[in-house]
C-alpha cells in the first residue's frame, strides 16, 4: 500500500486550486482500473486523503460516487472496499457491452468512419505483445472499444461505458492471465476495424457479437475458479 500511495501523492497536482469530490473521483477510478487498488483493498481515508491533500468530507463523497459505480463497497464497521465481482456482475457486464457496442455500430450510418482512435488502439495492441506487456494489451483492447463506443459521439453513452469498462478491470484483475486472456483479440480488433474501413456494419457487427460472446465465455470459466478458489 505504501508505494500505491507514494504514486498516489503524484496525482495531487490533477486536483488544482478547486479540489472537488468529482476529480478525486477521477484519479481513484483511474488507479483501481490500473490495479493500484485490487479488487477487496481496504481504502483508508487517512492514508489516501494525506496523499491527495484533501479533506476527509471530500474523500467520503469520492467513495460514495465510486460505490454508486459499483466500484467500491462499504461494509459496515470495516470501512469502504474495492469491490470483488461476483461472475453474475461479469455476465451483466458483459451483457450490457453487447447490448451498447453492437447498437453503437449497428446505427453508425453510411462511411466512412472516423477510425483513428480504433487505428490508433489496434497499434497500442500490438506494441505492447512485442514487448511482452500483455497487461499493457489488456489496457489497448480497453482502449479498442472505448473509441468504438466513441462513434456513436454520445456523451452519455461514454459515461455509461466508462463505468462499464472500469467495472470490466476489476474481473481482469482477478482474472489475472493477461496473455492467455487478451493475445486472441488483437487479431480480432483488426477484423473489427477492417471491416469498418470497408464499410460494412453488418460484417463488423458480427465479428463484434462473437468477440463480446468468446471473451465472456473465457473471462467466467477462468473467474469463476478464480473466485471459487480465493473464497
Amino acid at each position: 500500500m505504501t508505494e500505491q500511495l507514494r504514486d498516489l501523492s503524484d496525482d495531487r497536482a490533477l486536483l488544482g486550486r478547486t479540489s472537488t469530490a468529482e476529480r478525486v473521483s477521477d484519479i481513484l477510478r483511474s488507479r483501481i482500473a490500473e490495479g493500484y487498488f485490487p479488487p477487496g483493498t481496504r481504502l483508508s481515508e487517512d492514508s489516501i486523503g494525506g496523499a491527495l491533500g484533501v479533506s476527509r468530507n471530500t474523500l467520503r463523497e469520492s467513495f460514495r460516487l465510486l460505490t454508486h459505480e459499483r466500484l467500491l463497497v462499504h461494509e459496515l464497521n470495516r470501512g469502504v472496499f474495492v469491490r470483488v465481482l461476483t461472475v453474475e456482475d461479469v455476465e451483466d457486464i458483459y451483457r450490457t457491452r453487447r447490448l451498447v457496442e453492437c447498437a453503437v455500430v449497428r446505427g453508425l450510418g453510411e462511411p466512412p468512419y472516423g477510425l483513428d482512435g480504433l487505428a490508433g488502439a489496434v497499434d497500442e495492441g500490438r506494441r505492447a505483445a512485442r514487448e511482452g506487456d500483455w497487461k499493457g494489451v489488456g489496457t489497448a483492447n480497453i482502449h479498442f472499444h472505448r473509441e468504438l463506443v466513441a462513434l456513436a459521439a454520445s456523451e452519455r453513452t461514454d459515461e455509461l461505458m466508462r463505468s462499464v469498462f472500469a467495472e470490466l478491470r476489476l474481473a481482469f484483475h482477478v482474472v489475472d492471465e493477461p496473455q492467455r486472456l487478451h493475445e486472441p483479440y488483437i487479431a480480432r480488433n483488426v477484423a473489427i476495424l477492417e471491416a469498418l474501413r470497408a464499410g460494412d456494419r453488418g460484417e463488423a457487427e458480427t465479428l463484434l457479437a462473437g468477440y463480446l460472446d468468446d471473451s465472456l465465455k473465457r473471462v467466467v470459466e477462468v473467474y469463476r475458479r478464480r473466485v471459487g478458489e480465493d473464497g
